[in-house]
This record gives C-alpha cells, structure tokens and sequence, in this order.
C-alpha cells in the first residue's frame, strides 16, 4: 500500500480527486472531462480505490465514484504548521500594504494606482 503522500503524488490522480471534490462521477466521466484512457482511470480509480480516497457504488450497469474525505485529514494535519507560518506572513504583508496605502493617499499626497 503506498503511502498517502505518494498517491496524491500522480498528477491523474489529483485531477481526479478534484473532480470527485465536485460531485460524484463515473469512469466515462472521468474519461471524457481529463481526455484520459478506459485503462489508465481504472488504473487510477483502483489505486485511489485501495488507499480509500474513493469509494465506488453501483448504478444499474456502472460504478459511480465519489471522494472520501477522511485520508485527506493526513494532509491537511501536515499542511497546518506551515498555514500558520503563511498566515503569519501574509497577515504582515497586508498591514504593510495599508500603511503604504494610508501614506500615498494623505493631503497633499497623490493616491496610488493599482
């Protein structure tokens, strides 16, 4: 089973994954919306199937996938320190920003185009 880091790694598999963010799809979906072979999103599908990023329920003759987000939890528990430390810095970015803009537009001063 690979780890969790290494399926997401596939850029197939990650556009899959965001289309099944947005609503459920099928195989020939799939297919048609990433102009990707029958072969090669099964191949996908089975891999992100195993790893339990998708789970697949059967619709008359097809299987319908759709996202489970509970492996993403991992990522999302990894990515935290570093929104805090992109947080951090954009939050001063900001404030460095809006005293250059409040200096630009004081009297007598010209305002600043953006």
């Amino acid at each position: 089973m690979e780890s969790t880091f290494a399926v997401i790694a596939e850029p197939s598999r990650r556009a899959i994954l965001s289309l099944l963010a947005s609503s459920e799809q099928t195989v020939g979906d799939i297919e048609e919306k990433l102009k990707l072979s029958q072969p090669s999103v099964s191949k996908h599908l089975r891999v992100l199937r195993e790893a339990g990023f998708v789970e697949a329920r059967v619709d008359a003759q097809r299987r319908v996938y759709r996202i489970r987000p509970e492996p993403l939890a991992e990522i999302d528990a990894w990515l935290e320190p570093f929104r805090r430390f992109w947080s951090g810095h954009l939050d001063a970015l900001e404030s460095h920003l809006d005293r250059i803009d409040q200096t630009e537009t004081a009297p007598g001063k010209k305002e600043r185009k953006r």
